[in-house]
């Protein structure tokens, strides 16, 4: 029973640590940069080799367009069991020109080890 305490509060530990760069911004949808923490390591997260495909909700925190990033605050994401969080994702140029910082959003991602490429994005 200590065994499966100690490893669920590692496992608890790891996914809070996860979330520990900032967030690159879209210095044309703000000035002000973006204060929202961003995961780029996600070593504490349950994956599969395996891409998956999942739905998620979120808010836009931040776009770089030149390096094809979006940076979403997302709800859970129970096919891979990510929790929310806000973290980084690659998207193709059109859809990053869909949306704006701020924006509420329902997007399909593809996930591939521990990273996801946004493939649809809408408003809600």
């Amino acid at each position: 029973m200590k065994t499966l305490y100690l490893t669920a509060t590692i496992a608890a530990a790891l996914m809070l640590t996860a979330c520990g760069k900032q967030a690159e911004t879209d210095t044309a949808a703000t000035d002000k940069p973006a204060t929202a923490e961003v995961s780029d390591s996600m070593s504490g997260m349950a994956m599969s080799a395996d891409a998956k495909m999942a739905k998620s909700t979120g808010t836009v925190t931040a776009i770089d367009k030149a390096t094809g990033k979006i940076t979403l605050t997302h709800a859970p994401i129970p096919e891979v069991s990510w929790p929310a969080m806000t973290m980084a994702f690659t998207a193709k140029s059109e859809l990053l020109d869909s949306v704006a910082v701020g924006d509420k959003v329902v997007f399909d991602v593809t996930i591939a080890g521990s990273a996801g490429e946004v493939t649809a994005i809408s408003k809600q």
